[in-house]
């Protein structure tokens, strides 16, 4: 080049067809080195090579590789949506969240291992503390090319952290990082600052997407950027294939599928169940027979205590101590009642809770301490922000056919319950002062939905479920009291058309006083009576005619003829059958009850004012 320019150019250069080519020859060559010598730099870098942030965590670096899993099973959607946010993040982030026991972990390392078999750069990051995760996202922006002249100005003060290392994620292209077990997100974000304003460790930036697995259910905690993927318990079919998979021999496909809906499709309890039955020396080796055993030992099989439970990554696979985990942490930020809370709610049935019936006086009767409402209220909203109560999927119909709104509930996973239910027999000293002051609060909620009238009728469908464990209680001094909070909030309920939750509580009432009171004692007659009249409520009107002449027989025969209750089974058992048009026997009845009544009450009673208007 350098003769080229001078006065003494050589023959072949005199041609200018000769020299382009040749001068593109060479810059091609060029670039072609520099890309080389890129690539051979990045070579000799080790992939996570990094000098101490301050100091390594414990002296070592962790692995950022993702865990291994088996198949997951039941969590195609979530999955696919995963997918779609790998291929166009536009700006945010992923968070898988549920209470513990659901998966979050095992969905997100499925993912993981997908993405890795399509080419992207995998980062696995493990939430344990502040100092933990600032070294192990400068491990995955070293990964990703970041320069060590960056990271050493980072570390002299010059400039952020997490800004050098987001800007180097940003740069990079075709990553996943999951950041795993992410259940204190304060501790992610800038002192003093929401994590929602993206200047922590958690940015919805970059060429790649971030996963997040956590407890915290809550939007406002993970900011509008953030697509929340709940996880909810698994179907009958799915859960039932897990149980396959881990206990072949167990037994059939039905099998495994009834005994994964007695576990509430729970992915951890399905796990724990399933490495049961596959052990060599278990008592009980069927999904039947285990299925059968919770009923008397869920304590021992599910609910048993771990020797390591104090550790959180021990508690977390373990049953019984999972929500401790979403406890502990609520009461480090200073909401102790949460755990009271849930205690008292696993106390009452499987159906939906009316917030009603939980009060700042029923805690304040429990913990001994004094309670207010927003204590109260950021209890439950702890609990539903970690996943360990939520709303129902489909509210009652009474409020809406009445034209009055359902009144605000909750409900609990099934197997939550039990194991709580579990967990507070064991660590209550005074139980039964728990189940005394829940007593006195269903029944003064009976009264209050009697006082209420029309507007009290949704109220009284979410009690009628939880009612009869007051015919459980030991303490034969308040028997008679409880029976009538039966009998009061059935009535009630045939009022409002409920039939069918009126003959349940009837049912319930009946049996009790069958075996406590004896088959032929007036108050069982008299439930006897109210089943048969609830019976012809909700159509059954063969059976409840039944019901009636059997109860008018043994009434006439144990209390008289003419007792004023034998009267009224008599009135009953007439209106029933001009109900089913049979009007000649149904008269007849009548005008005998009329004639009793008006001789043993007197002709202006109301019960005989009642026999001459149905006549």
């Amino acid at each position: 080049m350098t003769n080229y320019a001078s006065a003494a150019v050589p023959g072949w250069a005199a041609h200018a067809w000769v020299i382009w080519p040749l001068f593109v020859v060479l810059m091609l060559a060029g670039i072609g080195l520099m890309l080389w010598s890129r690539r051979l730099d990045g070579a000799a870098r080790p992939p996570a090579r990094l000098g101490p942030v301050g100091r390594p965590a414990r002296g070592r670096q962790e692995s950022l590789r993702p865990p291994h899993v088996e198949c997951v099973r039941g969590r195609e959607a979530e999955l696919a949506e995963l997918a779609g946010m790998l291929r166009r993040p536009r700006g945010r982030f992923a968070v898988l969240c549920a209470a513990g026991g659901m998966g979050k972990t095992t969905v997100a390392a499925q993912f993981a291992s997908q993405v890795n078999a399509a080419g992207w750069r995998v980062f696995w990051v493990r939430w344990r503390d502040s100092a933990e995760l600032a070294q192990q996202m400068v491990q995955t922006a070293l990964a990703c090319g970041l320069p060590e002249a960056e990271l050493e100005s980072a570390r002299a003060g010059r400039a952020s952290l997490p800004d050098v290392v987001w800007r180097q994620l940003g740069l990079a292209r075709r990553w996943l990082l999951v950041l795993d077990n992410a259940d204190e997100p304060q501790g992610i974000g800038p002192a003093g600052e929401p994590l929602a304003d993206y200047r922590g460790w958690i940015r919805p930036h970059g060429r790649g997407l971030l996963v997040m697995t956590s407890r915290d259910c809550s939007p406002q905690t993970w900011g509008p950027r953030a697509r929340l993927l709940p996880l909810k318990p698994l179907p009958a079919l799915p859960a039932g294939q897990i149980l396959l998979d881990a206990a072949p021999a167990a037994g059939t496909a039905e099998q495994a599928r009834d005994l994964a809906m007695r576990l509430g499709g729970l992915p951890l309890a399905l796990h724990a169940a399933g490495t049961y039955l596959a052990g060599p020396t278990s008592r009980y080796r069927t999904f039947t027979t285990y299925g059968q055993a919770l009923e008397h030992e869920l304590p021992l099989l599910l609910g048993a205590e771990h020797p390591d439970a104090s550790h959180p990554r021990v508690a977390r696979t373990v049953v019984r101590h999972t929500w401790e985990v979403s406890l502990d942490q609520l009461a480090r930020e200073g909401n102790a009642l949460a755990r009271p809370v849930l205690r008292l709610l696993a106390l009452l049935a499987e159906a939906p809770v009316p917030l009603s019936l939980i009060t700042p006086d029923l805690l304040s009767a429990v913990t001994g301490d004094d309670v207010t409402v927003p204590a109260l209220e950021a209890a439950l909203a702890g609990l539903h922000r970690y996943g360990l109560l939520d709303r129902p999927c489909a509210p009652g119909n009474v409020g809406q056919a009445s034209g009055i709104s359902d009144p605000a509930q909750v409900v609990l996973h099934p197997l939550i319950r039990e194991i709580n239910a579990v967990a507070l027999a064991a660590g209550a000293s005074h139980l039964a002062t728990w189940h005394r002051a829940l007593a006195e609060r269903l029944t003064a909620a009976v009264h209050e939905v009697d006082e209420q009238g029309r507007a009290g009728w949704p109220a009284a469908v979410l009690l009628a479920p939880h009612l009869p464990m007051l015919l459980d209680l030991p303490d034969p001094c308040f028997s008679t009291h409880h029976r009538t909070a039966l009998s009061t909030l059935a009535h009630i309920l045939e009022h409002a058309g409920a039939f069918s939750e009126a003959r349940l509580l009837h049912e319930r009432l009946l049996d009790f006083e069958s075996r406590t009171l004896g088959a032929q004692h007036a108050d069982t007659l008299t439930s006897r009576n109210h089943l048969a009249n609830a019976l012809f409520g909700m159509g059954a009107t063969v059976e409840a005619i039944l019901l009636l002449r059997q109860t008018l027989e043994d009434r006439s025969r144990v209390l008289g003829p003419a007792h004023p209750d034998t009267l009224i089974s008599r009135h009953d058992l007439a209106c029933a059958l001009d109900g089913t048009g049979q009007h000649a026997e149904a008269v007849s009845l009548l005008r005998h009850t009329l004639a009793d009544r008006a001789r043993v009450l007197g002709v202006m009673h109301p019960h005989t004012l009642a026999s001459r208007d149905s006549l």
